[in-house]
């Protein structure tokens, strides 16, 4: 048995004269959590359509569970299920009814159709709303059932692209569980998001995208270890930070770099309290009044910073 459920090379998608995915080479394996972590936009819903059947490559090709998304689509997606970003679900009919719709999709019928129906009902813990109109839903619940509507044939690859959107914490970290025990199960998942704390607890590796591209690949806590800067971004008083106070910022211990911008400045730091406390004391010798103060520890959203110079959720 191959190790990678997933393989792709050279993915890319073109619009016209646009490309919204641009090169994507990557290799998902058995049993991960793998995250595409990146802002809206970045090419994480077209590379999972790809994935998934929904879109054809412009170039490039990709491979699940040893079947090519192009000259075996069929194949593909018996072994897949795909839970969208939109929710698939159709509001007067019950959780049990939809249910029933989208597993008659899949080829599920009579009594092997209910059971499983029942059984991702208890999955998804809506065993007890199952009659219930899902317009009377709220947004978790809602969520929970596009999951169990993508769990009904049994896949053994998972697609769940941005599942928490517009979701409460509570349902939130029922979601968080039931993915975590898929996986434990033996399931392969690719999971989507713009949410940076997401991505460092579920995910076995992530893939950082922006603008089409992977800029980096590799576990939560190596890509924070390597890549992550503690960061400070300081309010200063108009006209109070002159160049010769910068320089004498960037010569501080534990600074990496100064820059201005935005009326603010910002410091990347190899230890973001060490170098908090002689910045403080340089601005105290120096009467210059702090107006704001944002420390930012290494974590993969100081990761993103460092690599694309955006804000995460942008």
């Amino acid at each position: 048995m191959k190790e990678n459920m997933i393989e792709a090379k050279g993915l890319v998608k073109r619009y016209g004269d646009f490309k919204a995915v641009k090169g994507l080479s990557f290799a998902i394996r058995r049993r991960e959590i793998f995250g595409f972590l990146g802002p809206n936009g970045a090419g994480k819903t077209t590379t999972i359509s790809m994935l998934s059947c929904l879109l054809e490559p412009t170039q490039g090709t990709a491979i699940i569970a040893g079947y090519d998304v192009v000259k075996e689509s069929n194949e593909v997606k018996r072994c897949i299920g795909f839970v969208p970003q939109e929710l698939a679900l159709y509001p007067t009919l019950s959780a049990r009814d939809n249910l029933e719709y989208f597993g008659s999709i899949y080829g599920l019928r009579g009594r092997a159709l209910r059971q499983r129906i029942e059984d991702v009902l208890a999955m998804v813990n809506l065993t007890d709303h199952a009659k219930a109109a899902v317009k009377t839903y709220s947004g978790g619940m809602k969520r929970r059932l596009n999951i169990a509507a993508g769990l009904l044939h049994c896949p053994e690859v998972l697609f769940l692209d941005e599942p928490t959107v517009g979701v409460d914490p509570q349902s939130r970290n029922a979601i968080f569980e039931h993915v975590e025990r898929m996986r434990d199960e033996g399931m392969t998942v690719l999971y989507t998001t713009h949410y940076m704390e997401e991505a460092e607890r579920l995910c076995d590796r992530v893939a950082i995208i922006d603008e089409g591209r992977i800029v980096a690949l590799d576990t939560p806590h190596k890509l924070i270890n390597d890549l992550g800067e503690g960061i400070i971004h300081l309010g200063v008083a108009d006209g109070k930070m002159s160049d010769k106070l910068l320089v004498q910022v960037q010569s501080l211990p534990a600074v990496k770099s100064v820059a201005r911008f935005d009326g603010q400045v910002e410091v990347k730091t190899a230890q973001a309290q060490e170098a908090l406390v002689h910045i403080l004391e340089l601005f105290n010798h120096t009467a210059t009044d702090v107006t704001a103060l944002r420390v930012l520890e290494p974590n993969l959203e100081t990761v993103f910073l460092q690599l694309t110079g955006k804000q995460l959720r942008e």
